[in-house]
């Protein structure tokens, strides 16, 4: 996402004609989840739009339609395909990596269509997988298979850690949903290729979302020794404070590597005025 009711007129500015929402998001991090992208294709008009509004290192990981992974599982989805990677096409070197976020029902016996569909994708793109079957994370032929297969495509596996929310019951209402819809995953901690990409789910008290990130600070500062350019998103159950939280995630990591390039400057939040 890159808006939010709550960070309007604190975060952001408000309010802001949709052409200028993601620029101002992209004050305060330099890459997104694409997960609109999910629900239905854009127009290529409204992602012209989004590459207007953010500079050419500003990484977009998207996530392919659901008609493609959910709906059809990789199969018989050329014309989905087609109209989604010609819709993209503006983002250019902004695309980080094409998101095939996987249902919870695919498992090791779908490991075969999943090469199968890496196989036909275009090499312009770089492809991130992220799966939920409890299989892949727990029994080692079943995590075997798939990393064969995705070292094959050269794609990332992508983990979701929700450990840190699972940790103990929720607190607010927004942990309470999250409760009942996040998958609760083994951790992962490793990579496949030289960008990693990771979604973290922290809680909606921040002290705990800080404790629960302490290990990624060691395994995204490892990275950036190794060469690798990894992408970190921070989420809450809320997001209130989530622009915010992914900044401090970014000075924890420099810190330890300090030759990391400083996020961008947030652009001022100015009450708007008649003259």
């Amino acid at each position: 996402m890159w808006t939010h009711k709550s960070w309007q007129g604190r975060l952001v500015a408000h309010p802001l004609p949709s052409h200028e929402r993601l620029r101002h998001y992209a004050g305060w991090c330099n890459a997104v989840e694409g997960n609109t992208t999910f629900y239905a294709t854009p127009t290529r008009e409204t992602v012209a739009s989004w590459a207007r509004q953010t500079d050419p290192d500003f990484r977009f990981v998207v996530k392919l339609p659901k008609v493609i992974t959910h709906e059809r599982r990789l199969g018989d989805v050329e014309e989905p395909l087609r109209e989604f990677l010609d819709a993209i096409e503006p983002l250019g070197p902004r695309a980080e990596a094409l998101w095939i976020q996987l249902p919870g029902s695919f498992g090791p016996a779908d490991v075969p269509a999943l090469g199968r569909f890496l196989r036909r994708l275009p090499t312009s793109h770089r492809y991130a997988v992220e799966v939920r079957y409890p299989a892949f994370f727990d029994d080692s032929h079943s995590i075997a298979a798939l990393e064969e297969v995705l070292a094959a495509a050269a794609a990332e596996w992508v983990p979701f850690d929700t450990t840190a929310f699972f940790q103990s019951p929720p607190t607010t209402d927004p942990e309470r949903e999250a409760w009942t819809r996040k998958p609760r995953m083994p951790l992962r901690a490793a990579a496949l290729t030289d960008r990693p990409i990771v979604r973290y789910l922290g809680r909606d008290d921040s002290a705990r979302t800080v404790e629960g990130w302490q290990r990624w600070i060691d395994v995204v500062a490892g990275w950036l020794r190794e060469g690798r350019t990894p992408t970190m998103f921070i989420h809450t159950p809320d997001n209130v404070d989530a622009p915010v939280l992914a900044r401090r995630f970014h000075d924890d990591v420099r810190a330890r590597v300090p030759e990391l390039e400083p996020l961008p400057e947030p652009i001022p939040v100015e009450p708007l005025t008649l003259f």
